[in-house]
């Protein structure tokens, strides 16, 4: 489980900025290719955070769906799987969204 990590990570990256002041709110949006799974960094932040300035802070996670775009017929069309493959029959892709980790926002009190 690579979430605890990466969640910590986040949380660190996150009080740097802050200061010492204290959050009402943190924001993350991790896409659904990612290999992140939200439900894991949900269950990892309350420990993550505790003692920081995120303690007690309400997390918000948006997940956005995966984009690719055919190389072979320009179609743009969503993913919802690594498995990349076009309406046409291509493999030939390029993954254009969904792969994302990102902290939106941060509400301080």
């Amino acid at each position: 489980m690579h979430e605890m990590a990466i969640t910590q990570s986040v949380v660190e990256t996150v009080c740097e900025r802050l200061e010492g002041a204290p959050a009402r709110a943190l924001t993350l949006e991790i896409g659904r290719l990612s290999g992140v799974v939200p439900d894991a960094v949900r269950f990892c932040f309350d420990m993550a955070a505790d003692g920081t300035a995120l303690a007690g802070a309400r997390l918000d996670i948006t997940e956005p769906d995966g984009r690719a775009r055919c190389r072979a017929c320009t179609n743009e069309f969503r993913l919802d799987d690594l498995i990349a493959l076009c309406g046409c029959g291509s493999a030939d892709v390029e993954i254009t969204g969904g792969q994302e980790l990102r902290i939106r926002s941060v509400e301080v009190l």
